[in-house]
């Protein structure tokens, strides 16, 4: 059955910018003690699910906590991913295609020269459905959130976060080959828009701060 490649292509269009993001940051712990102990968060993970967290909060968890969160959310993302490419190699065996490596299937999805069949389609659009695992609002929450954790929410490590993203942004680009599809290109600017609106309210805190110890001073 011969089928619209671009369900299948975004997705894994998504997947890849955002593999590339975080692949191999890992959250900074100084504190062995704190580092071993045994975490109680919030989070948890599911198969149907992925991982559950409060966003709002992770700033204010302890190293432990975030470095916690940041293994879940890699290991969930894992999950996803190979589950979406268990389905397209499947897909490609089908159809006597042979994919000697990842950059070489992403190539070959961005030419759109195969066939898709329904159940992988379908899989595809549902995964970058507005409430789809990789959809633009799921996958630009997720990346920020990493960032928070990994940086703990400081403005220059925020910073550095952001940077890393835009670099994963362009690896992916140049493995894809040409521009991204639509929905990574929404997800980029859904990124952005998270990390200057937490650099906005970041700079108020520091400047009602500012200002509380400043009528203290001169209270005092």
């Amino acid at each position: 059955m011969n089928m619209n490649t671009s369900e299948i292509n975004a997705s894994y269009s998504t997947v890849d910018a955002y593999n590339k993001t975080y692949k191999n940051q890992k959250p900074t712990i100084t504190d062995t003690k704190e580092a071993n102990e045994t975490t109680n968060t919030s989070t948890n993970a599911t198969a149907s699910e992925g991982v559950v967290y409060e966003s709002s909060n992770i700033k204010n968890m302890s190293k432990s906590d975030r470095a916690s969160l940041v293994e879940k959310l890699k290991a969930d993302a894992d999950a996803r991913v190979a589950q979406l490419r268990s389905l397209v190699e499947k897909m490609f065996l089908q159809q006597g295609q042979k994919i000697t490596d990842a950059d070489n299937m992403w190539k070959f999805l961005a030419s759109g020269d195969f066939t898709v069949d329904k159940a992988t389609a379908e899989a595809a659009q549902e995964a970058i459905s507005e409430d789809g695992y990789w959809g633009v609002e799921q996958t630009s929450q997720r990346i920020f959130d990493m960032a928070v954790a990994l940086s703990g929410g400081d403005s220059d490590k925020m910073d550095d976060m952001l940077d890393a993203f835009k670099k994963g942004f362009d690896q992916a680009t140049s493995t894809w080959g040409k521009e991204l599809p639509d929905i990574s290109q929404k997800t980029y600017g859904a990124v952005l828009e998270k990390f200057e609106a937490y650099k906005k309210e970041n700079s108020a805190e520091v400047q009602q701060q500012t200002e509380a110890a400043a009528t203290e001073n001169t209270q005092a």
